[in-house]
């Protein structure tokens, strides 16, 4: 099993622990820590809790203006965990620029999806009209947080669009922000940004880390 350290004791270290198998047990125990997995190639399985941590509060949401157009006037419907493991394939085969390859190796694949199955893993899908799936996004909805993992899109703005209706599903659970692990310029675009790591661990409910 891998050894978390408390990530509060990290300093300015992003790697809290190293090693183990990768199971749905191990994946629980770590987000109910604020920690998420990234496997590096040439090294055992690294657990992060980076010493600042994206976020997105949906009171500091900002809709740039032509995404808002995109959004009133999209065919895409949305829906959610009616295709997890398709999403969850399209995100790893889907090339991401300056990356060689995917973190979503066969053993995370495998392991997010039993983590779907136990009910803690979510995927939110975009469609368009012929039925055909063309963006996504999951991620882990466990401990009072939502933490999105990745994201993919076959056609401009699906993903982006099934983030905004993720938000919106997630404001109406009464859920006010979104961990984002790591900024991205969408993200920042959206409103995003970094906050300390203990200031990230205090929003967490009934644990203790």
């Amino acid at each position: 099993m891998p050894y978390f350290i408390s990530p509060r004791d990290a300093g300015e270290a992003d790697i809290v622990g190293v090693g183990g198998p990768l199971t749905p047990q191990l994946l629980r125990d770590a987000y109910t820590q604020g920690i998420f997995p990234w496997p590096m190639t040439g090294y055992p399985l690294l657990w992060f809790c980076p010493p600042h941590r994206a976020v997105l509060d949906f009171d500091r949401l900002h809709i740039p203006r032509r995404l808002g157009r995109i959004r009133r006037h999209t065919s895409l419907t949305f829906t959610m965990n009616q295709a997890f493991q398709s999403v969850i394939t399209a995100c790893r085969s889907t090339p991401r620029s300056g990356q060689d390859g995917t973190w979503i190796t066969a053993e995370m694949q495998g392991a997010y999806t039993e983590l779907h199955r136990l009910g803690d893993a979510h995927s939110f899908e975009a469609w368009d009209e012929s039925g055909r799936l063309v963006g996504g996004i999951y991620g882990v909805w466990m401990n009072g947080y939502f933490s999105g993992e990745s994201m993919f899109h076959f056609v401009p703005n699906a993903s982006k669009l099934t983030l905004l209706f993720l938000i919106d599903y997630l404001a109406l659970q009464g859920i006010q922000w979104l961990d984002c692990q790591m900024l991205t310029p969408h993200m920042v675009a959206l409103g995003a940004r970094e906050i300390p790591r203990n200031e990230f661990l205090d929003r967490i409910p009934a644990q203790q880390v």
